[in-house]
């Protein structure tokens, strides 16, 4: 027998408190959404808005304004400075906007000036990294065109595998790819074209019944945009890294949103359980050890990578930690209940 850390006639009834789930969520996405508006969407950073990066490391500690003093008449514009890493690394960030000076100039005027002004601090400039605009624009569209291909790939595959009907999950490409193909002749943005494409996306799976799909591609638009709201809050920037843990998170919550949903159609299979509310229930409360297990196993390793990792991967490991969090909650708290939602099937029928 498998390790368990719930009994196995345990009955939580989480599909009761589904409307205080809905409400909670929905004031998570607003709070994070009014920070996006207030902010003028996401603090991208360098690989999105382009510009130039420095990483210095000292051998002494230094405080951020002595080192804007000991920079100011370098000539360079803009210059933002943040501590990088752990406080006792002794390093820091320097970002600065697109500059008409090569980055061996720019490298030059830094040191000359910390020479000149921190004579007794010793230095290293690790690393000094340039992105033009157009490779920092093409790159955010690569971004957002990846993670909305990613989340219709898994309607298609959830309506195919949950639901059989893998001709109208052909259907719902074909016209979404249609509705894409319109969006673009009217020169849309592309963040306005992947929202545009996302809202078809869901409508065509109310609209051909596809309610596995939309349950699963619900609860994955609601891990990130909640996760997109909280990195607005705590004012953190966007780049290629984040990108890359918001995929992952899309991954790890369809995973336990499958979990469950296979448990609801192997009862829905089985004898008869009661109406389709406490098959949905059942399920969640049979898969709830194992739930429990892979995300706090998970969230472990990924809690030692934000404390002890660095500050290479700490918001990586920051936004991986908020999204197992809100996906194993959406897995149980969104994706089911939106089943539940736009289905009247009791539980004696038969798929």
């Amino acid at each position: 027998m498998g390790l368990t850390i719930i009994k196995p006639n345990t009955n939580f009834d989480f599909i009761g408190f589904r409307k205080f789930a809905f409400t909670l969520s929905g004031l998570l996405i607003l709070i994070g959404m009014v920070s996006l508006l207030i902010k003028g969407g996401p603090r991208y950073g360098i690989d999105f808005a382009g510009g130039m990066v420095v990483q210095i490391k000292f051998d002494q500690d230094i405080k951020v304004r002595s080192l804007k003093d000991a920079l100011k008449n370098t000539g360079l514009p803009n210059l933002v400075i943040q501590r990088f890493g752990l406080d006792t690394d002794h390093e820091y960030l320097l970002r600065l906007p697109l500059l008409k000076q090569s980055g061996e100039q720019v490298r030059k005027l830094i040191s000359q000036a910390l020479n000149k002004k921190l004579k007794n601090n010793k230095f290293e400039i690790q690393r000094l990294e340039m992105v033009g605009p157009k490779v920092g624009k093409d790159l955010k569209n690569k971004a957002l065109e990846a993670l909305f291909y990613a989340v219709l790939l898994i309607a298609i595959y959830i309506s195919g595998r949950f639901e059989h009907k893998w001709a109208l999950s052909a259907l719902m490409a074909a016209a979404l790819g249609f509705g894409v193909y319109i969006l673009k002749l009217v020169s849309l943005p592309i963040s306005f074209l992947i929202v545009g494409a996302m809202l078809i996306t869901l409508f065509l799976c109310w609209y051909l019944k596809l309610k596995y799909a939309l349950g699963a591609v619900v609860a994955l638009i609601h891990d990130v945009t909640i996760t997109v709201g909280i990195f607005s809050l705590l004012n953190k920037e966007f780049d290629l890294t984040i990108v890359a843990a918001l995929l992952t998170i899309i991954g790890y919550s369809l995973n336990d949103t499958i979990i469950v949903f296979d448990r609801i159609r192997e009862n829905l299979r089985g004898k008869k359980i009661g109406s389709f509310a406490q098959v949905i229930n059942k399920s969640i409360n049979q898969t709830l050890s194992r739930t429990l297990l892979t995300s706090g196993t998970t969230l472990m390793v990924v809690l030692c990578l934000l404390i002890f990792g660095g500050g290479v991967i700490h918001d990586f490991a920051l936004a991986l930690f908020i999204g197992i969090l809100v996906g194993t909650y959406s897995s149980i708290y969104v994706a089911s209940p939106i089943l539940l939602s736009f289905s009247d099937t009791k539980a004696k029928d038969k798929e």
